[in-house]
């Protein structure tokens, strides 16, 4: 839900940063098919500095004033705005994993009425989810080698982003005091989450899935920065390779097979009849490549699938709370339960029995 901000006190914090007299926030826009997260503007920003004046692309994060959609992965209170702001931040000084570069962050909400920062605008084409990219739009009517370049690239990214020393990195704070970063504290933060979102109803497919979970999670490796929602949609690619990574809000410290899991279960979803484009990978030839990329054994990753598949039922739950919230659905609705994301755990729930 879009809210409104201080566009004034906006242009006269980025004038220093930018080393303008004066900057005017010209063109903004919000893209198409904003997520329930931090609000996001694109604009021009004209610079003046004395009699010349030019123009830079840039985007403006603000803060959501609702809930989180995902659980806190932190001791510290912080706002999603911070936690992409702090990640990317980590990342641009100790990875050459691409992000964009941030001009500045805000935190004191009494500037522009919402903590916010500022990044860089970065050119190029997201495999968007709606219409589905697999359906519709420049993946379709690229060529086979470039749809498999677009997907084994994001993939390295990915795994590029698993390399990462997040101690070295300083991101110490993304384990909370007191837990031990892996599968079982991830497992108990998400059922903890999803049985509050829940307010008193049932889900019985959750509950199923909790209760497998605890028996099949394999044995963790070592704990790595998790980008926590990796998928094409937020990649930026620029000739079918990455040139920005984006969102990092539900990033955390955990084993790398969670971030796999979840980009495999939304690839899943991405192919609802199962059929793929010529150079589209599928499953198989995505873990291959993602392991190959990490430089390690592969190991089974069903059960990391699964776990993505539940936390995706929880965070439909706890958007259909914002929806209900603000009076927008009817007081009947079972949408918190029976949703694509309930079919797609059901779906791999069933092709294990």
């Amino acid at each position: 839900m879009s809210e409104s901000y201080d566009q004034a006190a906006v242009e006269a914090w980025l004038a220093p940063r930018l080393g303008a007299d004066r900057v005017v926030m010209v063109d903004a826009r919000q893209p198409s098919g904003q997520g329930f997260s931090a609000e996001t503007v694109m604009f021009t920003a004209e610079c003046h500095r004395g009699s010349d004046v030019s123009q830079e692309r840039l985007v403006l994060r603000l803060e959501n004033a609702e809930p989180a959609i995902y659980p806190a992965q932190s001791s510290e209170e912080l706002g999603e705005i911070e936690i992409q702001h702090r990640v990317m931040t980590a990342i641009a000084a100790h990875a050459t994993v691409p992000v964009a570069p941030v001009i500045g962050y805000e935190a004191d909400a009494s500037v522009a009425g919402r903590p916010f920062f500022v990044m860089r605008f970065i050119e190029g084409q997201v495999p968007i989810e709606s219409p589905l990219y697999t359906q519709e739009g420049f993946f379709t009517e690229a060529t086979p080698e470039q749809r498999h370049r677009l997907i084994s690239s994001g993939i390295e990214a990915m795994a590029a982003m698993h390399r990462v020393d997040w101690r070295a990195a300083g991101l110490e704070w993304l384990v909370p005091t007191g837990t031990t970063p892996g599968s079982t504290a991830q497992l108990d933060l998400w059922q903890g989450f999803g049985d509050h979102e829940l307010r008193g109803r049932e889900h019985p497919l959750l509950e199923q899935t909790w209760e497998w979970l605890r028996r099949e999670l394999p044995t963790d490796g070592e704990p790595v920065l998790c980008w926590g929602d990796p998928r094409p949609g937020n990649i930026i690619f620029r000739d079918f390779s990455p040139v920005c990574l984006t969102d990092f809000e539900a990033a955390y410290i955990g084993p790398a097979e969670l971030d796999l899991g979840w980009w495999l279960m939304f690839d899943r979803t991405t192919h609802p009849d199962g059929t793929r484009l010529e150079g589209d990978p599928d499953r198989d030839e995505q873990r291959r490549l993602y392991f190959e990329a990490a430089g390690r054994e592969p190991v089974d990753t069903t059960a990391h699938e699964v776990f993505a598949a539940a936390r995706y039922c929880v965070i439909v739950v706890r958007v259909m709370n914002r929806w209900d919230d603000r009076g927008l659905l009817p007081a009947d609705s079972t949408t918190w339960r029976d949703n694509p994301a309930s079919a797609a755990l059901a779906e791999l729930l069933a092709e294990l029995s």
